[in-house]
């Protein structure tokens, strides 16, 4: 028996050592990986880059506190500010401490200004934003804070695409609210330009701010830096984590200037946020994550997304649904999608579930034309085999 705590539902699958879009288990057998530790390995598996730049930093410096100054950090923290809307980062580990810290500095923003009653934050329900305590009572999923009360209180909620209730939640206690641009766990849901748009056009004459969850989604996946790009919209905070560490863990918040004012010493820390061996694996993914890189996933994912369509349209007893953008894509079925991610992993193809029966399809973001095709010969072998 496992000594690890049974917290996780494990497949007996266990792996040796990877190559780019490729896992090696330990029986022998190689699997596509279009899971990539949840959309976390931005370049793959066993990145020459990567390797070279925690190599290199890790002969010299891992850790020391954020009581001095760390110049990786510094260097990572002014390459996001020049790449996106942010003027301002805190680095932290993870994805749920990015959200986390998100809601700390919404709050903290209008106790500054002198409005401490403007502390709730408004969120889709059955959204994913982290597995603390605040951050599951944020995605107001029954499933999740079952077991876990009290309710953490400030939150509200409304249902996708429900925007005449989000407009009745917003009051004078409203100081944010906080969206996945695109939901990953939630069924790979695209919130579209326009919403997006209409949500910063409502945050604005409300006086509340707006938080972009970029942390699934974020770091090129969607064909842009971050997926609310399309919208040429400017958030007021945005938590990332995921792809920018390529493996590594990493997270952090963007904030504009406004608000980062109100993020003085001792409002926040983190022991391990922004570690000179962390920071420094950032820096490498950024390095790769050009333009042509962003161009690249664009062109594969339309062509993806056409693939997977005329799938659908083969067998439309099957596959009900295509969805996502760049290469966070989600197939959605009609029946269960248990047995078909077990058929495809049979297959060598490795998927991941979310929400609304969709099977998560998360390739690197240097995926090989080749390997997109590898994967759609399992999926349709698979479709044959249960239609």
């Amino acid at each position: 028996m496992s000594a690890l705590a049974q917290n996780y539902k494990r497949k007996n699958l266990a792996f040796t050592k990877g190559n780019g879009s490729f896992l090696v288990a330990t029986n022998g057998n190689k699997y596509l990986d279009f899971v990539q530790g949840i959309a976390v390995n931005s370049f793959g598996h066993a990145n020459k880059h990567l390797i070279k730049a925690m190599a290199k930093q890790s002969k010299k410096l891992w850790h020391v506190s954020n009581a001095f100054k760390i110049p990786e950090g510094e260097r990572l923290a002014k390459r996001l500010v020049a790449k996106t809307f942010a003027d301002s980062v805190i680095f932290q580990n993870s994805g749920a401490e990015a959200t986390e810290t998100a809601i700390k500095v919404a709050r903290r923003y209008f106790y500054s200004k002198g409005k401490k009653h403007k502390n709730r934050i408004i969120c889709i329900k059955n959204s994913f934003h982290g597995r603390t305590i605040a951050a599951i009572h944020a995605s107001g999923s029954k499933k999740m804070t079952q077991g876990f009360g009290p309710k953490v209180p400030g939150f509200d909620h409304f249902e996708f695409g429900d925007h005449k209730k989000l407009k009745k939640l917003i009051n004078k206690n409203t100081a944010a609210v906080m969206v996945e641009t695109i939901m990953g766990e939630g069924g790979i849901k695209v919130i579209p330009s326009w919403c997006i748009k209409s949500l910063r056009q409502l945050c604005d004459k409300k006086g509340i701010l707006l938080i972009l969850d970029e942390v699934q989604c974020g770091i090129g996946r969607s064909g842009k830096f971050f997926a609310f790009e399309y919208s040429k919209v400017k958030p007021d905070i945005v938590p990332i984590a995921k792809g920018i560490g390529g493996g590594f863990p990493i997270g952090a918040v963007l904030m504009t200037k406004k608000v980062a004012k109100a993020m003085v010493p001792g409002t926040h820390g983190s022991t391990f946020g922004g570690n000179p061996l962390a920071m420094a694996v950032g820096n490498a993914v950024l390095d790769q994550l050009n333009k042509n890189l962003l161009n690249r996933v664009k062109k594969l994912s339309k062509y993806f997304l056409f693939e997977l369509n005329s799938l659908k349209k083969k067998y439309p007893k099957i596959i009900k649904d295509v969805r996502g953008m760049g290469l966070l894509l989600g197939l959605q079925l009609f029946n269960d999608q248990t047995n078909f991610i077990k058929k495809l992993m049979e297959n060598k193809l490795l998927t991941i579930r979310a929400a609304d029966n969709v099977i998560r399809i998360l390739p690197p973001l240097n995926v090989k034309k080749s390997e997109i095709d590898m994967a759609l010969r399992i999926i349709e072998r698979v479709c044959k085999q249960l239609n």
